[in-house]
């Protein structure tokens, strides 16, 4: 099942559901390519001997790997934890998602600051760039497997908006702003392939 996408109503109804604009307005994988989103499906039932996941993660050097299991049951505070990683914010480093159960929500900003909604599912895995703006939620269901994958040490340091200043923001903003974007087409700079 392909990845699904979509531009985000402003609502303060519950995180959790879908805030589909109406009419609904779906966003491709070209277009989260374009804001530096990198997807695969991979074969989340047997990941431990998934020869594409094993090439991803040498290709890339995400040598550092761990679970996390995010239900009510499982997380003490749960609903104070989604609420923190609700906060809009970015990391200095690429954020690696492989959705092995469950699934939910990573809502990223697009070049006109408008919120997509990226639903993950099992088998679902993204890289997002450092430098760009989300925040993550689940879904109703709420309950979500994830595979973490770091390059070296796993640093999780979340950087609340605004962060207009911070080197991975500045970064983030030159290589994928409009301008920057068709200039590196042009100039046959490759992107991951999906």
């Amino acid at each position: 099942m392909a990845l699904e996408a979509w531009y985000m109503e402003e609502s303060s109804e519950d995180q959790r559901l879908p805030h589909h604009r109406n009419p609904k307005e779906f966003v491709s994988l070209n277009k989260l390519a374009d804001l530096g989103v990198i997807y695969w499906h991979l074969n989340p039932k047997d990941y431990e001997n998934d020869k594409e996941l094993q090439k991803i993660r040498e290709t890339r050097g995400y040598n550092y790997m761990d679970l996390l299991d995010l239900c009510p049951e499982r997380v003490e505070n749960y609903e104070e934890k989604l609420k923190n990683f609700f906060r809009e914010h970015i990391h200095a480093d690429e954020e690696i998602r492989y959705c092995l159960e469950g699934s939910g929500y990573f809502d990223v900003r697009d070049k006109d600051d408008r919120w997509i909604r990226i639903w993950i599912k099992e088998g679902d895995m993204i890289v997002l760039p450092a430098g760009i703006y989300h925040r993550f939620t689940l879904d109703t269901g709420n309950y979500v497997k994830l595979m973490r994958l770091f390059v070296g040490e796993p640093v999780w340091t979340a950087y609340n908006r605004p962060q207009e200043d911070h080197p991975a923001r500045m970064e983030y903003i030159k290589n994928f702003s409009s301008s920057n974007f068709d200039d590196q087409k042009k100039h046959g700079v490759a992107l991951e392939a999906h």
